[in-house]
């Protein structure tokens, strides 16, 4: 049986799914010019907007898979196992009226930093502009909420079958700061993280107080009487 890199085996057994790369969401009519090319060459039957502000082109047959790949160019995502999924963002103050901070580009920022990174688990970010939080973010393994006074930094959030609300790590920090803070956090949980462990399950085992003695407490910016 051929060895199949990169792509999502689907409910049937046989065909798989590929993942697009954009991240925040933002595509352009290029993009979707050349992914609306690969799906009518392709014969590709489902092409569908994600939770995660990406396009899965779905039921692809495994001698196609390379291919596809190839035709996508940067626009394919691989999917290589335990990495950062996507890193989700709003329209922030780009386009939105309730934007407090420019969610798209922190959300460029972030995805630059995780991109190729491995994580014991695999890990999901949300940002959002304000907080009316349209980006889930205190569903998200790393969620940022923008405000008039910087940005709120939450970490080990999931939705799925055991749901649990992100623990609140930061308030009103500058963007240089909340990119430095997600680095640091996953850099944490890289070590301490335990194999398929999420990081809720991460924060249920370890408790924020240890968080805070092992990684807050060595932190400038952040103020300890608020987490």
């Amino acid at each position: 049986m051929k060895k199949i890199n990169g792509a999502i085996l689907q409910r049937d057994g046989k065909t798989y799914g590929i993942m697009t790369n954009t991240p925040a969401g933002m595509i352009t009519s290029e993009d979707l010019e050349q992914i609306a090319a690969v799906g009518r060459k392709f014969h590709i039957p489902v092409m569908k907007i994600t939770s995660g502000q990406r396009i899965i082109l779905a039921g692809i047959p495994a001698d196609d898979v390379d291919n596809v790949f190839k035709e996508l160019g940067t626009l394919g995502k691989p999917d290589l196992g335990p990495c950062v999924k996507f890193v989700q963002g709003c329209l922030g103050t780009e386009m939105c009226k309730w934007g407090a901070q420019d969610s798209i580009g922190l959300a460029s920022r972030i995805e630059i930093l995780v991109q190729d990174k491995k994580f014991p688990a695999k890990i999901k970010i949300g940002v959002s502009g304000c907080q009316r939080c349209c980006s889930e973010s205190q569903l998200r393994d790393i969620g940022l909420i923008g405000t008039t006074r910087g940005w709120i930094v939450l970490f080990g959030g999931n939705g799925g079958r055991k749901p649990r609300i992100a623990d609140p790590i930061a308030y009103g920090l500058s963007t240089d700061e909340a990119c430095d803070l997600v680095s640091r956090l996953l850099e944490y949980y890289q070590i301490h993280g335990e194999s398929q462990e999420r990081t809720a399950r991460f924060m249920e085992r370890i408790g924020i107080e240890t968080l805070k003695s092992e990684l807050l407490s060595m932190i400038p910016y952040i103020n300890l009487d608020k987490v």
